[in-house]
């Protein structure tokens, strides 16, 4: 397991999921160059610190023997990987206090520590729910590496805190020092909001949301053509996203039960809140998960998944595969999966590994929409 070395402590880390054979690496120069110069500063006695977006626990775990830390973000996987290295390296279940991105965090803080995630709408979401939780002369330094960080997240950063002075690069990272100002009140833009024609339907999508603005042309692609005719099968969306994959293909099974799985606490609760929306009083399960791990086996009729492809920063088809696998340990015999994917991924050949039928639903020169039974 790799270790990270830095003058706060020596942590051996793991991502998750954890995977034979994974050679990428639960932290990156960035942690290293962050967590080098916060060790220069003169940290208050009794420091409170934020962590926000850390991958795993590299940055968190490492201060947490000299700060009271709290750390956020939302990827549950992300969470586990705190847990797993916390436990992993003696320390107590104490040590670090988690808080999903969809809940609020309670300041004041001395220190902020901000990872540039992905999706830029989250780093906005959050700097604005960062006014009134700075203690006075806090320190908020963010970072991330060169290639991904966007002008734009330092003109967020500006905008919502105050000025942006940039650190030489090290090893390919960056440092942003924030020097906070009094700014706002900021209103939130997010949860967004957009409609569909077809079936007609509004859907919420709070800040870390996958095509927050509009849908995506996948689910586009799959939505004519998802099951129907379901009786009171169970049905799970795997990877809901807003949930718009279990939303219409509920409309047209009226009595079967519905679950919806992702690994971003803002999808569930975008999920959860369009649900209500469009089905009321109907029930449904939510399920902030890595997948469907801890799902009994043979337990679901229908599985709908849009993989994936990417996992933060790291892109690929691993996550796919392995929610495919997922799905068939979950599948009941002669139970379906149904997926949308794009043409040059080959998923039909990939599923053929452990499906014993795979069969092409229908297809537009970017997507193929296929149906494997178990």
């Amino acid at each position: 397991m790799p270790v990270l070395q830095t003058p706060f402590a020596t942590l051996a880390l793991a991502r998750m999921p954890v995977t034979r054979g994974d050679t990428l690496q639960a932290f990156d120069a960035a942690d290293e160059y962050l967590l080098n110069h916060v060790h220069t500063l003169a940290l208050p006695p009794s420091c409170r610190a934020l962590v926000l977006n850390d991958s795993f626990g590299a940055l968190a775990l490492s201060l947490a023997q000299h700060c009271t830390v709290t750390s956020s973000g939302d990827s549950y996987l992300a969470e586990q990987g705190l847990r797993y290295n916390q436990q992993h390296n003696g320390l107590t279940d104490n040590t670090v206090d988690f808080v999903p991105a969809c809940d609020r965090w309670q300041g004041p803080f001395d220190l902020v520590l901000l990872r540039i995630p992905k999706t830029l709408s989250l780093l906005e979401e959050q700097l604005i729910r960062l006014h009134g939780q700075l203690a006075e002369n806090a320190t908020v330094i963010a970072t991330g590496m060169t290639k991904h960080l966007p002008r734009s997240a330092g003109d967020l950063l500006e905008r919502y805190l105050g000025p942006v002075q940039a650190s030489l690069a090290q090893k390919k990272a960056r440092l942003l020092f924030v020097t906070p100002q009094a700014k706002g009140p900021f209103i939130s833009p997010y949860p967004s909001r957009y409609r569909l024609e077809q079936p007609a339907l509004e859907l919420r999508n709070h800040a870390n949301v996958f095509s927050r603005e509009g849908l995506d042309i996948g689910s586009r692609a799959f939505l004519p053509h998802l099951p129907r005719n379901l009786g009171n099968a169970r049905v799970a969306d795997l990877g809901c996203g807003n949930g718009v994959l279990a939303l219409v293909c509920a409309l047209h099974n009226p009595e079967a039960q519905f679950s919806l799985f992702d690994e971003s606490y803002m999808a569930v609760q975008s999920a959860a809140e369009n649900w209500r929306l469009c089905h009321g009083a109907r029930q449904a399960e939510f399920h902030v998960n890595d997948g469907l791990s801890g799902v009994a086996p043979g337990s679901v009729d229908v599985v709908l998944c849009n993989p994936p492809f990417h996992q933060q920063q790291v892109v690929g088809d691993h996550l796919a595969l392995r929610m495919f696998q997922q799905a068939h340990k979950a599948l009941r015999v002669g139970g379906e999966l149904w997926i949308v994917g794009n043409r040059h991924l080959g998923y039909h050949a990939k599923l053929k590994r452990a499906f014993r039928e795979v069969s092409l639903v229908a297809s537009n020169a970017k997507f193929v929409i296929l149906k494997a039974r178990k």
